[in-house]
């Protein structure tokens, strides 16, 4: 028995959600759904009306947005040291939702060749500055936080080695040295795993 079901698909930002689970050490079912059918059919939609992954039941509680997902489990599961004493998260929370807000919007603009002039109009202001301000978060330890590896570690750690890996992020010491040092945590290895064997195989 478990209490956690995770809604996923392996090509999908649910990639971050299994890493965080695999951090946990928990139980959990996976429930993998496909774009366009069971991913908006009426009894995924109940869970999470935009028809979009991941998502997790947590006991009576459902929780999507990775992000969200992320620092939920870190509190659910205290014991397992994924956020810093209460006292001390300014920086966890600035930085996993500067990543999931700005360095998000920034990265997919650019991916998507969208430009504008009204920077003042913008969450992220300039593409420069975002990219500025995330390697400067990388400068006090070698994690987000320091020196505790964290749930911030996990959705920073994932939007910077997809940023590089789509060449919408800048290769910069800084940000190479942050995915190697995440890549070598074995949560991060059975994840990967698990999902590339997931994936659908290329013919």
């Amino acid at each position: 028995m478990t209490d956690i079901t995770f809604y996923t698909n392996p090509m999908s930002r649910g990639r971050i959600v299994r890493w965080m689970l695999e951090e946990l050490a928990e139980p959990y079912e996976t429930v993998i759904l496909e774009y366009g059918t069971t991913m908006k059919a009426p009894e995924y939609l109940a869970i999470n009306p935009m028809g979009k992954v991941p998502a997790i039941r947590h006991r009576d509680a459902i929780v999507t947005e990775a992000a969200a997902i992320c620092a939920y489990l870190a509190d659910a599961f205290p014991h397992r040291n994924l956020a810093p004493p209460p006292d001390r998260r300014g920086p966890y929370y600035r930085w996993m939702f500067f990543a999931a807000g700005p360095v998000e919007a920034a990265l997919t603009n650019k991916a998507l060749g969208f430009a504008s002039d009204k920077k003042q109009m913008l969450g992220y202001g300039t593409y420069e500055d975002t990219v500025a301000a995330l390697e400067h978060a990388l400068s006090n330890g070698p994690y987000i936080c320091g020196d505790q590896f964290t749930a911030a570690d996990v959705y920073v750690g994932s939007q910077i080695a997809w940023g590089m890996m789509f060449n919408t992020l800048d290769k910069r010491p800084a940000f190479e040295a942050y995915a190697a040092r995440l890549r070598e945590r074995p949560a991060a290895t059975r994840a990967h795993e698990i999902d590339s064997a997931a994936a659908p195989k290329q013919s």
